[in-house]
């Protein structure tokens, strides 16, 4: 397990401070990212010496027998922007798709076979469940997130993590707040999702009691440990509490950071549930700047997973028989059809029968 902000001495995380740190005195760089729909602009605060040690990273040069992707290779510890102040970055990886098919073959290694075919061999492992040929692959992220996402994403237990620790260095001041277009109200029909989206003075206030109290807390811990964020002693007179008691005062929407690293089966499994448009936006949207470094570093996996998994359907044995009854024309109402009133509105909208939901 890992730490909320870092508990367990063995797995603090001793991280240097031009490349993690945050400054209040730091240079706003625009980062613009294409999605699938549109060009959104971003900006994100990084330090002269954190935009430095990426440079210095990716100017890189160095020899291997092993197999690289070249789109990958590209983007290698970029600091991919995601929500205001957190990032997703490729930091190392093993294998491609090749690795994927040797594994499946057993075979010497790549040129045994055309592209073509190693695609069709993907496409099949994918669509028949064969999985652990992707097993092979591997990939490090270094992520950095606010604690409530963190909380979640750690339930995904196929990876190994390794987080900031607030025992051992201050957390930086930096808290997310949603923009007013993701300020929802709880849903009525779903215990876990959002509802309508809440405007005006409503949204107004919701926002400064978040940004307060988000900003009120971190003066307290300041305060407390008799230290500010940038290493300056408050009073030389008192003593400050030790950090990690100091840290429970925070709230949930501090970053933290951490290295994720899992293989790529894992990943799709996370992708696959996280990505989804019913996830929490929070972390659909890292969930998605993952997504498209997975069709860099392996393109006909990423392909296949589209189609076999993110595109496809899954149905009860009940709900095959319907739709097949339908597709030979026979009338099926909810009533005769043995599924409760959820499993039939879920199928009806599966298929975009919109006129059957109930």
């Amino acid at each position: 397990m890992v730490e909320v902000v870092g508990t367990a001495p063995t797995s603090a995380m001793v991280i240097t401070k031009p490349v993690y740190r945050h400054s209040w005195k730091t240079n706003i760089i625009n980062i613009k990212v294409v999605t699938r729909n549109s060009t959104s602009l971003f900006k994100m605060k990084l330090t002269k010496e954190q935009k430095q040690e990426i440079a210095d990273q990716q100017s890189q040069k160095n020899v291997t027998k092993r197999v690289t992707s070249s789109e990958l290779e590209k983007i290698l510890f970029e600091a991919i922007p995601v929500l205001d102040y957190g990032f997703i970055r490729v930091v190392d990886y093993m294998g491609d798709d090749s690795s994927i098919v040797q594994s499946a073959r057993v075979s010497y290694g790549k040129g045994t076979k055309k592209i073509s075919t190693d695609e069709g061999l993907i496409k099949y492992l994918m669509r028949h469940w064969h999985t652990t040929p992707f097993e092979m692959c591997e990939i490090k992220y270094h992520v950095k997130l606010p604690i409530f996402i963190a909380r979640q994403w750690i339930r995904h237990r196929t990876a190994n993590v390794n987080e900031y620790s607030a025992r051992y260095s201050i957390l930086d001041k930096e808290f997310y707040l949603p923009e007013k277009e993701n300020l929802s109200a709880q849903s009525t029909s779903n215990r876990q999702g959002r509802g309508d989206l809440i405007t005006g003075t409503q949204a107004d206030e919701v926002l400064q009691i978040l940004k307060d109290d988000a900003t009120r807390t971190y003066s307290n811990y300041e305060k407390m440990l008799n230290e500010r964020f940038d290493g300056t002693i408050i009073d030389e007179k008192k003593t400050g509490l030790a950090r990690e008691l100091a840290r429970m005062n925070l709230t949930l929407n501090s970053y933290t950071q951490w290295y994720w690293k899992t293989d790529l089966l894992n990943l799709l499994n996370f992708l696959f549930l996280r990505a989804d448009s019913h996830a929490q936006y929070e972390i659909r949207v890292y969930a998605e700047a993952m997504l498209e470094t997975v069709k860099k570093w392996v393109p006909m996996t990423h392909s296949a997973f589209l189609d076999y998994r993110v595109g496809a359907v899954n149905i009860s044995s009940k709900g095959k028989k319907i739709i097949q009854l339908m597709v030979k024309g026979k009338k099926v109402t909810y009533e005769s059809s043995g599924l409760s009133k959820r499993e039939w509105n879920e199928l009806m909208t599966t298929f975009e029968f919109e006129d059957k939901i109930i």
